[in-house]
């Protein structure tokens, strides 16, 4: 049983997918409704999956997840794969406050959460925890103070967690992976929210960057997320897995 958070679209609906034709039962969450063809292409295709509301920066939202999965699977729970996550962009000096929390609220307020909820389901049983991060987590963009903050949080506090659950004989594997731009919605409608002379600067110098001169593809994000979930990955935690084409190099 694996559960995806942000698991409507971009690498969430990847990651959805892929587990589920490796023979995972998958809880796919967003705080929207289910999206058009998204899941309900997997559902027609017969995988196994299904739908859940939730506000990752909701405790409560948790604990219903939580009493779910105890309820439905007996409290099975293998696999957490932490994705949701917002881009707002703005500088140190033209962020506002309310975006700056926003984003903490999301991107890592959200991540302690499902972690922390995970630890409770499956210690005693062992299993994986994967927190979506960014290489925005390692580097600096001016644009994205809150963003940066966000994803660095998320990197130091994956090993926090990683490191606990080690030491307490859990059997439970925590990492990070850190994809670079990848072709989703999340990186279009942050484009959008640029004037337009910024966005082309912004996709000229990104593109520039990548040695492997394009962006990623959801599913070349969502099969690394695969690995760190399963066995093949049994010595792995604390550890942060970049998929950028080279950016970072």
């Amino acid at each position: 049983m694996a559960v995806v958070t942000g698991g409507c679209r971009g690498i969430g609906l990847a990651t959805v997918q892929i587990f589920a034709e490796a023979g995972a039962r998958v809880i796919a969450t967003d705080i929207s409704p289910v999206q058009g063809s998204g899941l309900a292409a997997l559902k027609e295709r017969g995988l196994p999956v299904e739908y859940r509301r939730q506000d990752v920066t909701r405790e409560d939202d948790w604990d219903d997840l939580a009493s779910y999965v105890a309820s439905a699977y007996g409290g099975a729970l293998d696999v957490v794969v932490n994705n949701a996550g917002i881009a707002l962009t703005g500088s140190v000096e033209d962020a506002s406050l309310a975006d700056w929390q926003r984003t903490l609220d999301v991107n890592l307020t959200g991540v302690f959460l499902g972690t922390r909820t995970a630890v409770r389901l499956m210690r005693g049983r062992g299993g994986s925890i994967i927190n979506v991060s960014s290489i925005e987590g390692f580097i600096g963009e001016p644009m994205a103070a809150a963003y940066n903050a966000s994803k660095g949080g998320v990197r130091i506090f994956t090993k926090s967690a990683a490191i606990h659950c080690a030491r307490q004989g859990y059997g439970i594997r925590v990492n990070s992976v850190h994809p670079g731009f990848t072709d989703t919605m999340l990186v279009s409608g942050a484009l959008a929210s640029l004037e337009p002379d910024a966005a082309d600067e912004f996709v000229d110098r990104v593109m520039r960057r990548i040695p492997m001169g394009r962006l990623a593809k959801p599913e070349e994000i969502a099969r690394p997320i695969l690995f760190l979930a399963s066995d093949d990955a049994a010595f792995i935690t604390g550890s942060e897995l970049v998929i950028d084409g080279g950016h970072l190099a």
